[in-house]
């Protein structure tokens, strides 16, 4: 009898490791396929009936799937089925008790609860392509956690571990596609087994369901024909991600720094620490093994949510010139019930309570981004904000089809939100990059305005402080004019009726002609400067009657004749100072022409040209000698004249020579003599 159970086993051993050569679709009129699958079936039952009634004592072996009952397109096949069993040790379990699974395989819903190791194995034939000579590869999507691949028996690919705090050694290579290479030395024309191992944790200790235990479909075939889709999917699922890490990682310290330096841009810290924080969270693409335990790992994820939340709400609502000091409170302490949610809850109610957390900071978010767009619609910045609020929208309601499977009740998540789900590692990401690039544009426009603006206000004080400027001189000099022109009415007033008073009495009771004489001019030189203290300004024509007179009086008196030139009716004024320093100008040009000249005739000519007072005074006289010529400029009169012409802002030229009389030029600006005081 026990030969004979022998004999059957070593039959159906035989029956069940020959590979059907069967297309992946076949029309139902012929099905004869179905009668080998029948077969099949029948030994199975037979064997394990033999197995569990203890008659054979030969080492039991599971039913591996075929490449018959996956699809196969083109060289490369797609598996879909695999036969699982539990076990811990470095070989596919085959005394224990086997499953078969569709893949993926999700342990939330095959295996629920459990966290451990996980066996697949999966029978396929060698197609003919890999027997001339090409390399197979085996190309698997997502595995979480880690992951070990055995061909015929032989390890090919072990995931690097680390090992956690009293936790099974484990890698994080969810996000992680991997193409491993199938040896054609290894490889068997038919009934190749392929056992693979997954090691991942129970969706309850983690705060994504993206991160619990499970293995995708599995794809085998050419290596050249599925390293383009791996470099595809790694491009996408992580270089991506990382790159876009990186720049968040450099521009959140920049935003927090600008927006710490300027605390009327808050907004930009704010914006600065939420890409801050969106970067530690993809630390995980960059750290596959990460020195902390599962738990410890997990609760950080979660814990950095709520910072993460608090950040883009302040952001927003501060961007829009919003503050709110419930919010300014409540964010805080928020991420503080979060943290002590979680310790309280523990690791093993982690994914439940991340989920409600994950829930509700999703709504603030969008209610944040929905009241930011209400705002900005009335300033018509409307397409940035509705990108930003639908790319929130969609997200979220992804991850939670993810999080929570079809329907919210522990279902499976469709196959399009489980692929979708890996792209907020970089659609966002990159939403933050544009909307960060806006605000250093926006943050360089206002400053450069900002600068212009102070350059503006700088000349506005420089103009202001030289206007401020001008009439504080202008006041200071209209308090001395003020002064003085007090001061020298006082002393008008003074010699006047004193020093006037005793000439006049000297002129008046005097016997002797001389002293009377030098009575009469001292008066005469005392009024005038009476006159020019007062500061009366004088009738051009007033001043040139005046002049006339005298000087004409006094050439008679010396024996020359005077001849005077001078225009009529000039409406011009003198100022006072002007008209005083003109008479004694002309006083001296007279007395020199009556004392040294030996003149017998002089002429006046007085004429305006081009806004000046000229006046010439022209002898015919022995003229000035070399010797008198040289000494010319150390005389007190002829130097005087020159000084008060100077004084006038005009100038006294002397011309002479022997034996042809001397001519005397004054020249003052009339525009500015006018003006003087």
């Amino acid at each position: 009898m026990q030969r004979l159970l022998s004999g059957l086993i070593a039959v159906l051993r035989t029956l069940l490791r020959t590979p059907l050569r069967t297309p992946p679709f076949t029309p139902p009129q012929t099905a004869p396929w179905r009668g080998q699958i029948a077969v099949r079936l029948i030994a199975a039952l037979l064997l394990s009936t033999a197995i569990g009634g203890g008659a054979v004592q030969a080492q039991p072996l599971p039913l591996p799937l075929s490449s018959s009952d996956n699809e196969r397109t083109g060289p490369t096949l797609r598996v879909d089925a695999a036969l699982s069993a539990v076990g811990e040790g470095g070989d596919f379990p085959v005394d224990g008790p086997t499953l078969s699974v569709s893949l993926p395989d999700e342990w939330a819903q095959t295996r629920p609860g459990f966290a451990g190791s996980v066996w697949y194995r999966v029978a396929f034939a060698t197609p003919a392509s890999s027997r001339a000579g090409e390399l197979l590869g085996l190309y698997v999507a997502r595995v979480c956690s880690s992951l070990q691949v055995s061909l015929n028996g032989q390890l090919l690919h072990a995931s690097k571990t680390k090992l956690g705090r009293g936790e099974a050694p484990t890698s994080h290579d969810c996000s992680h596609p991997q193409l491993i290479s199938l040896p054609a030395a290894l490889l068997l024309p038919t009934g190749n087994l392929l056992d693979i191992r997954v090691t991942g944790y129970a969706l309850s200790t983690t705060a994504s369901r993206l991160r619990a235990g499970k293995l995708s479909a599995l794809l085998i075939g050419p290596f050249g024909e599925l390293s383009p889709l791996h470099e595809r999917q790694t491009a996408l699922q992580i270089a991506a991600p990382q790159a876009l890490s990186a720049s968040l990682l450099l521009m959140g310290g920049f935003m927090f720094v600008l927006g710490f330096i300027n605390r009327r841009d808050s907004h930009l810290a704010y914006f600065g620490a939420l890409c801050l924080g969106w970067s530690l969270l993809g630390t995980r693409l960059w750290l596959r093994h990460v020195p902390l335990a599962h738990s410890s790992a997990e609760f950080l994820v979660c814990a950095l949510m709520g910072f993460v939340t608090w950040a883009a709400v302040q952001f927003l609502l501060r961007h829009a010139g919003t503050r709110s000091r419930v919010l300014d409170v409540g964010l805080p302490l928020q991420c503080m019930v979060i943290v002590f949610s979680l310790l309280l809850a523990g690791p093993d109610r982690l994914n439940a309570l991340s989920s409600f957390w994950h829930a509700l900071l999703w709504l603030e978010t969008l209610a944040a981004a929905l009241w930011y767009l209400r705002h900005v619609w009335r300033q018509r910045a409307v397409w940035a904000a509705a990108v930003l609020c639908l790319t929130v929208l969609v997200n979220g309601a992804i991850q939670a089809m993810v999080q929570w499977g079809r329907g919210g009740k522990g279902g499976t998540a469709p196959d399009w939100a489980t692929q979708a789900a890996p792209s907020a590692d970089w659609v966002l990401p990159v939403m933050m990059v544009l909307v960060g690039l806006r605000l250093v544009q926006q943050h360089g426009r206002a400053r450069q305005q900002a600068e212009q603006g102070q350059a503006q206000l700088e000349l506005r004080m420089r103009g202001a402080t030289a206007e401020i400027e001008h009439n504080f001189r202008q006041l200071a000099e209209l308090r001395v004019e003020q002064v003085t022109e007090r001061e020298r009415k006082r002393i008008a007033a003074d010699l006047h009726d004193d020093l006037g008073a005793k000439l006049l009495t000297i002129v008046h009771t005097s016997d002797s002609e001389r002293i009377s004489s030098l009575a009469r001019e001292a008066l005469e030189e005392m009024r005038l400067s009476v006159r020019g203290l007062t500061g009366k300004p004088v009738r051009l024509a007033d001043a040139l009657g005046d002049w006339r007179a005298e000087v004409i009086s006094r050439l008679l008196q010396a024996g020359i004749e005077g001849q005077w030139e001078a225009p009529e009716d000039l409406p011009q004024t003198l100022s006072a100072r002007a008209y005083v320093q003109t008479t004694r100008i002309l006083r001296e040009a007279t007395s020199n022409i009556i004392k040294h000249s030996g003149a017998r005739q002089c002429t006046v000519t007085v004429s305006l040209a081009q806004g000046d007072f000229q006046l010439v005074v022209q002898d015919d006289g022995v003229g000035i000698s070399n010797q008198v010529d040289a000494r010319l400029d150390r005389g007190h009169g002829l130097a005087s004249m020159k000084n008060r012409a100077k004084q006038l802002q005009g100038q006294c030229l002397v011309e002479s020579g022997p034996g042809f009389g001397t001519v005397i030029r004054l020249t003052l600006p009339l525009n500015r003599t006018t003006e003087a005081s």
